[in-house]
């Protein structure tokens, strides 16, 4: 009980008082500032929070290679190069690093550079996305022999990889070798049946080697759109021009072959959108600032009636 009767304690409790009058006073001039105080208090603690949060989640380098090849596949491929830079800064440069910053640089019109980097890659274990990158490179330029040679070079190394495939396929269609490129689609899409890239290059080799019927019924199995039916044939006019190409091939590709390839995924596959024409060798999809190419700009060679090239995944086969 002496302790109620400390003289400090007596002494202090007129000051406490004074103090919680003034408190008081001056809340409503105040509460504002204590306010906006309180609330910037609480966005560092959130911040600080998500920087640890995020730091701990891209504790290795092959997570972090995860969290780029993410972002390549929703076509970011801008903001990758500076991921890369810092996964490189943090862990060093490796293959998996260098053929990310090649198909960035590639996706971003930066060519020069990505052949550079794509030229590390050779006698590397990502050899064969070194050579396909080369050849897609090849195919931009509108140089589709070179495409073709450097395309086998990547296949040779993954012969599996049906995108890696089709893109053989596509780039045999157009250096004018239509037999040649048979064997490649039809193995794409019987790899990889739901890729909408290997049905229409399919569908594509089916106009060029007059095989009408087959390519109409591929077509209408897969539904795709008339936007998409429409630049196939109009290609494939172009290259029957080019390559003069008048008979079947040795070995044709009858209709109902065509419906039994597709089936276990037209049931389910919704409809193409109206501007997917993937017809392609991976167009860049930026030029400078520019956006997306057009057919005739990625094939300097192609109609220029040839509908746009849409945005599509890229293939993670390079990607």
């Amino acid at each position: 009980m002496r302790a109620l009767f400390n003289p400090l304690v007596r002494i202090a409790l007129p000051s406490v008082a004074l103090g919680l009058a003034l408190a008081i006073s001056g809340c409503s001039a105040t509460k504002d500032h204590y306010a906006a105080g309180e609330d910037a208090q609480q966005r560092k603690a959130f911040e600080a929070a998500s920087e640890t949060k995020t730091g701990a989640t891209i504790d290795t380098q092959a997570t972090y290679l995860k969290v780029v090849d993410q972002m390549q596949q929703q076509d970011l491929w801008f903001a990758s190069l500076a991921h890369i830079d810092a996964l490189e800064q943090r862990w060093g440069i490796t293959p998996d690093s260098t053929r990310a910053r090649a198909d960035a640089l590639r996706q971003t019109g930066q060519a020069e550079l990505a052949e550079t980097a794509y030229k590390r890659l050779l006698a590397t274990p990502q050899e064969s996305a070194g050579y396909r990158g080369l050849g897609l490179l090849a195919g931009a330029r509108g140089n589709y022999a070179e495409a073709v040679q450097l395309l086998k070079q990547a296949q040779r190394r993954t012969p599996t990889d049906a995108l890696l495939l089709s893109d053989l396929g596509y780039a045999n269609l157009r250096s004018g070798q239509f037999e040649e490129a048979r064997l490649p689609l039809m193995q794409a899409l019987q790899l990889q049946p739901d890729s909408k890239q290997a049905q229409a290059n399919v569908a594509l080799y089916l106009e060029v080697t007059n095989q009408q019927e087959q390519a109409t019924a591929l077509m209408n199995v897969n539904r795709m759109s008339e936007a998409t039916r429409a630049a196939v044939r109009a290609a494939a006019v172009q290259m029957r021009a080019a390559g003069n190409s008048t008979a079947l091939p040795t070995s044709a590709i009858t209709t109902a072959s065509v419906s039994a390839m597709t089936s276990n995924v037209a049931s389910t596959r919704p409809r193409d959108d109206a501007t997917s024409v993937p017809l392609a060798l991976k167009p860049t999809r930026w030029a400078g600032m520019g956006g997306v190419r057009t057919a005739s700009q990625q094939n300097p060679t192609a109609s220029t009636t040839e509908a746009p090239l849409a945005p599509t995944p890229t293939s993670r086969g390079t990607p």
